[in-house]
């Protein structure tokens, strides 16, 4: 049954999208600058049960660009935060969350139990990136995957198309490059700018797993990339 703050979503979609919304499972794997928007959209749009995975606590390095980074949320565990932020958006809303670092050897084990209809991979790490999406390929879950929104300014210049349009990017250039290696070259959605990135917001790091570079960020544009993923899943869902 729609409830009151769905009537404008009703308006635009109808009643036979907001059911297929209401009875889908979405899961957003990482609830940093990109999936936490992600997921509140997708909350917002009626979805009625959401996988929630992120293995990171809030902290003062998140403020410049993550939704859940707030002072009175320093050192608490993305996942609870989220919870508790979605669920005061719609109490009804089923949740699931995974407070798990997710790899090569635990992602079948973490994700297999649930029956996804869309998958939403904010991952910002290649290894487990990497690992996602060969994952969901060869399970046959529909995904959209967040390629970087780092070193960059431009919300007008994000796109979504298939993995094998991408371009101007250096990490969906990374990621095709990996793929094809395990027999992945195309198929799914990712979202992407098309504009060059600054070089000179990237800068060497050292003792982050995964992570051999930080990269410069701007509030606005993570929230595009995760508004963009909202807006996959939705329209794969209700076929709009």
């Amino acid at each position: 049954m729609t409830q009151p703050w769905q009537e404008r979503t009703l308006l635009l979609m109808g009643e036979e999208a907001l059911q297929k919304l209401a009875e889908s499972v979405v899961a957003v794997i990482g609830l940093g600058g990109v999936g936490a928007y992600a997921a509140e959209m997708l909350a917002r749009a009626g979805v009625g049960k959401l996988i929630l995975l992120d293995s990171d606590c809030v902290a003062e390095s998140n403020k410049n660009r993550q939704l859940l980074a707030l002072d009175s949320n320093m050192g608490r565990k993305k996942t609870e935060v989220m919870a508790t932020r979605l669920h005061d958006i719609n109490p009804s809303l089923d949740i699931t969350l995974i407070d798990e670092y997710l790899t090569q050897e635990n992602v079948a084990a973490l994700l297999g139990p649930y029956k996804l209809d869309f998958l939403v991979d904010a991952i910002d790490t290649l290894t487990p990136k990497l690992s996602l999406i060969h994952y969901c390929v060869n399970a046959g879950i529909p995904l959209v995957s967040s390629m970087g929104s780092g070193a960059k300014y431009d919300a007008t210049k994000v796109r979504i198309t298939d993995l094998s349009k991408s371009y101007n990017c250096p990490l969906a250039y990374i990621v095709r490059k990996k793929l094809r290696k395990m027999g992945i070259e195309k198929g799914f959605p990712v979202v992407f700018s098309e504009e060059l990135p600054d070089e000179n917001a990237i800068v060497e790091t050292r003792g982050e797993t995964n992570k051999k570079s930080q990269v410069g960020t701007v509030s606005y544009l993570p929230a595009v990339f995760g508004c963009v993923c909202a807006q996959a899943a939705i329209r794969h869902i209700t076929g709009k």
